[in-house]
């Protein structure tokens, strides 16, 4: 049986009827995954496991995206709280490609404020 949180999720991974968000540890890095819908029904998981990964105190945090299908203006909001959020050391990277999380960050030149990657290998690389 999975260890459970305070608010009843399973520790390290979220799921709703909508998309999952899980965060991952790989060589120190938090690798926070988002699958499905990043609305304001899925925002508040990202956060709260944003939260988690920032007070894990892991030099570098990766928001994964792509297995999003439907990136919403509430979850862009968590991209941005979760990148002003992180203690001075750590990064954010941001992995976007494609007309459906990528498209959106350039319009609303959030791409100016996040160092996005293509992937996860890259993101992940020194």
């Amino acid at each position: 049986m999975a260890e459970r949180d305070v608010t009843g999720d399973a520790l390290g991974g979220t799921a709703g009827p909508a998309g999952s968000v899980a965060l991952e540890d790989r060589d120190g890095a938090a690798v926070l995954r988002v699958d499905g819908a990043l609305d304001l029904a899925l925002a508040p998981k990202l956060r709260r496991l944003a939260e988690r990964a920032a007070r894990s105190e892991a030099a570098l945090l990766v928001i994964d995206l792509t297995a999003v299908t439907f990136l919403a203006s509430a979850g862009m909001a968590e991209l941005v709280r979760a990148h002003r959020g992180l203690t001075s050391p750590a990064q954010l990277r941001v992995v976007a490609s494609g007309r459906i999380t990528l498209r959106p960050l350039e319009l609303t030149r959030l791409t100016d404020e996040f160092a996005i990657y293509p992937s996860l290998s890259e993101a992940l690389a020194p």
